[in-house]
């Protein structure tokens, strides 16, 4: 096969996997672990619940638990503007008149 055919075939590959939403990467690992690693991702790909289940729960393992609720009101709450008495409404105009 030369090489020109090769790299088109791995495009339409590559094309035919960001059809289905997916992407390949390359990750550093111990040998022993090869079929784990490839099981998971395998699983992941199929996609339907028994995957997002599997996402979260490696998710709680590694990231420490489940996000935390309340991040969107603590931000809020540390904005410089808390206090500035701004007044955010808006005056509400009947628009303008068009002739058609």
């Amino acid at each position: 096969m030369s090489k020109r055919s090769q790299q088109r075939a791995i495009a339409n590959f590559r094309s035919r996997l960001a059809q289905k939403g997916l992407v390949r990467f390359e990750v550093t690992g111990r040998d022993s672990d090869r079929e784990l690693v490839r099981t998971v991702a395998r699983r992941l790909a199929e996609g339907g619940p028994a995957s997002d289940q599997l996402r979260a729960t490696v998710r709680e393992h590694i990231g420490g638990g489940p996000p935390k609720k309340g991040g969107i009101l603590k931000a809020l709450l540390a904005s410089p503007l808390i206090g500035c008495e701004l007044d955010l409404t808006r005056p509400r105009e009947a628009g303008r008149k068009i002739d058609i």
